[in-house]
């Protein structure tokens, strides 16, 4: 439970921390990394707080009754180092281009393929297992995505939501920013997020909004999605992974404990904005 939420809790830390980031802003209006960290570094604290506080309180008696065992330790090889040192570089990369301002796609792609390339070089294996778990059918829903969206923007329905968020925006701007996080943390849920966050970048951006009602959408998208496994990408990995282990988390189980802990985290971020 703590790996799953705090990859969403954590996620609006940077621009590079979660793909919803640069969906919410493929249009090319990403803030510079200092706007970004003046905008959001104090949401992002409050956050990552509120979500451990209420996951300690809420779990901290089911890690009273564990009984760990302590493994023996192991020796990380020659291949594990280096690519640990090839993920260190990719991070050194998209923060740089961060700072300089470039677009983050590009960079990461040619980061992540060099440090992929150098590893196998090392191991002196083939690309073919790679090529084979890579999720090809990511590329494709990606792809549709940004289709949907330019047919609701010659809908008229995209600038139907930015003129009802410019009136929110001008009309209530102290609660305004607080309904609008909420609404978009639920529309998260049930679309997903990566959706949802492309849909949002669209209004945002057809409404020309303040950094504040930018920030509140961040939120929503990013914070949002720990109310249920479907809500983003990373809690679907992390299904995966444990299901995987044999390990089987229900929906319900998750919900129960996201109401709990993505709530207070998610109104103290937007009231800290």
């Amino acid at each position: 439970m703590i790996c799953a939420f705090i990859a969403n809790a954590a996620s609006f830390v940077l621009p590079i921390s979660n793909p919803a980031n640069l969906v919410i802003f493929s249009n090319g209006t990403m803030p510079s990394l200092t706007h970004w960290l003046s905008m959001l570094a104090l949401p992002s604290a409050a956050a990552i707080v509120g979500t451990f506080v209420a996951l300690y309180w809420n779990q901290h008696s089911a890690l009273a009754a564990d009984t760990l065992v302590a493994a023996e330790p192991v020796a990380l090889g020659a291949s594990a180092r280096l690519t640990g040192i090839a993920l260190l570089a990719v991070a050194i990369v998209m923060i740089g281009s961060s700072v300089l301002g470039w677009n983050l796609g590009l960079p990461t792609f040619v980061a992540g393929l060099l440090s992929t390339a150098l590893v196998l070089l090392v191991e002196r294996k083939g690309p073919q297992m790679l090529l084979r778990d890579i999720s090809w059918g990511i590329l494709p829903l990606v792809a549709g995505l940004f289709v949907i969206v330019e047919a609701l923007d010659k809908s008229g329905l995209i600038q139907w939501l930015a003129s009802l968020f410019h009136s929110v925006a001008s009309g209530y701007p102290a609660s305004g920013t607080v309904s609008v996080g909420a609404v978009v943390a639920l529309a998260s849920n049930l679309v997903n997020n990566l959706p949802a966050g492309l849909v949002a970048g669209s209004v945002v951006h057809a409404a020309q909004a303040n950094d504040a009602m930018g920030g509140a959408v961040l939120i929503g998208i990013d914070l949002g999605p720990n109310l249920s496994i479907t809500g983003s990408l990373a809690t679907i990995l992390w299904l995966s992974a444990l299901r995987r282990e044999g390990i089987n988390i229900t929906a319900w189980a998750f919900i129960k404990v996201g109401a709990v802990v993505m709530t207070p985290a998610l109104f103290a971020s937007l009231l800290v904005l």
